[in-house]
């Protein structure tokens, strides 16, 4: 194969990709040390550290691990690391191509490896959520009886892609997606690095900025489309990549985006939600997506305009943008668009109310002021030896003992009785709360 050098792999059974490989092929890490982020895996100590350093006899076994994390973030990467730095035997297997006989064939060669030589075998699978349970299946021995130390790799919720067997029989691992300035250090180091472009090309601080947008948290994603703006710029017989060649690589115009406008859009967009002009909103947010903004900053916002301006008018719309945050995690774009889509209808069609939001800061300022005086007595804990004979809970009226299970006593301090933090507004769900708290607070009323 063109894209391998003359011997195919290294000495760790990983292949060697020559010079004709894609950028980000040849910028693949070689060493711990050229790693980017992913630093609560690496850590002294940690599952993954362990399954770096060489084997030893008599040390403690390393268990298998199940990598979770977004495309681009490192996994097959740490994967061909633990390979390179270990010493044991790498072999690997696509679940898209390979089948059980497959698998059966790669165990059984670790299996006669370690019976010969004590050669330990790391076992690496790309996509594991693809594999059928059938194939699944087929590595519970080998994992069971550590034939093989399995480092399996996967963009879905392993609690719903993998077997349970197989899942308890391993340790979760998940990587984090990468932050734009380490996706900017990986751009630096290809433009320099003689695997890379060999500082043959300059790039502009608009296309450095137009590449880490378009890139999102995708490594992978950011030197393809280096490689391909480069390309680009080779054409024009120019040396330096500025953002029509980068347009040129994405295939897109790309919108205007300095960071006065990073914070305006958002800012109308956030806006136009708690103002319920649901097709204001949905322009904002079509601006970010094409803009190349990081989808879980916008997720982030719609979630906490769900919180501040729907709040309990409609509290089910909070649970629905935490279940889109959640799913745009798991997938990604470009289909992320429309779980995006769908949570900004939610919120900004929903009936809105900032009570909630307004308690709980007005009650911050009161004690910011001073207020807020001793618990009550009888509201104190009374659990601990010694609690009684200083008068804690004496007097406490449980509140399923009292009709409708409300009990009339103090609950606030001396100094706050009778302040209400919470005013419900007559808005969606909130409306039958404020009938409800009517009631309650005539039951508590002790005057």
């Amino acid at each position: 194969m063109d894209l391998f050098d003359s011997q195919g792999i290294d000495d760790a059974g990983v292949p060697a990709f020559s010079e004709r490989a894609p950028l980000a092929v040849r910028m693949r890490p070689r060493s711990l040390d050229e790693v980017v982020g992913q630093d609560h895996l690496l850590g002294e100590g940690a599952p993954l550290r362990r399954l770096l350093e060489p084997a030893q006899v008599g040390r403690p076994a390393v268990s298998s691990v199940i990598l979770w994390g977004p495309p681009g973030t490192g996994k097959t990467t740490l994967a061909y690391l633990v390979a390179r730095a270990s010493g044991r035997h790498f072999d690997e297997l696509s679940a898209v191509s390979a089948g059980v006989k497959d698998i059966r064939e790669v165990v059984g060669a670790a299996k006669r490896r370690m019976g010969a030589t004590s050669e330990e075998t790391v076992l690496f699978v790309d996509e594991v959520h693809r594999f059928s349970k059938s194939q699944q299946d087929a590595l519970l021995p080998a994992v069971e009886n550590r034939w093989v130390t399995l480092v399996a790799a996967t963009t879905e919720n392993p609690s719903f892609s993998v077997i349970s067997p197989l899942l308890s029989r391993s340790l979760l691992l998940t990587l984090d997606p990468l932050e734009s300035d380490e996706i900017a250090t990986l751009l630096e180091r290809a433009l320099t690095d003689e695997r890379g472009l060999g500082g043959e090309y300059g790039l502009t601080d608009g296309a450095r900025d137009a590449l880490v947008r378009l890139a999102g948290s995708d490594a992978r994603k950011s030197l393809t489309l280096l490689e391909a703006a480069a390309g680009a710029t080779a054409e024009k017989n120019a040396t330096t990549i500025d953002v029509p060649e980068v347009e040129a690589a994405a295939n897109q115009a790309l919108v205007r985006w300095d960071k006065d406008q990073h914070y305006d859009v958002a800012s109308a967009f956030i806006k136009s939600m708690r103002g319920s002009d649901v097709d204001a909103a949905i322009h904002y947010l079509a601006r970010m997506i094409e803009a190349g903004e990081d989808p879980r900053f916008i997720a982030r916002r719609v979630m906490i305009c769900a919180a501040e301006d729907v709040g309990m008018a409609a509290p089910e719309v909070l649970a629905t943008t935490v279940a889109a945050a959640q799913a745009i995690a798991m997938i990604g774009m470009p289909e992320a668009r429309i779980i995006l889509a769908e949570a900004v209808v939610a919120v900004a069609t929903a009936p809105k109310s900032n009570a909630s939001y307004m308690a709980i800061d007005t009650a911050l300022a009161d004690l910011r002021a001073g207020k807020g005086g001793p618990v009550p007595t009888h509201l104190r804990d009374a659990h601990y030896a010694g609690a009684t004979t200083l008068g804690h809970g004496e007097g406490y009226i449980y509140a399923h003992d009292a009709p409708h299970n409300v009990a009339a006593q103090q609950y606030l301090p001396d100094d706050l009785v009778g302040t209400r933090y919470y005013a419900p507004t007559e808005n969606g769900t909130e409306a039958m709360i404020t009938k409800r708290l009517a009631v309650l607070r005539d039951l508590l009323d002790m005057r």
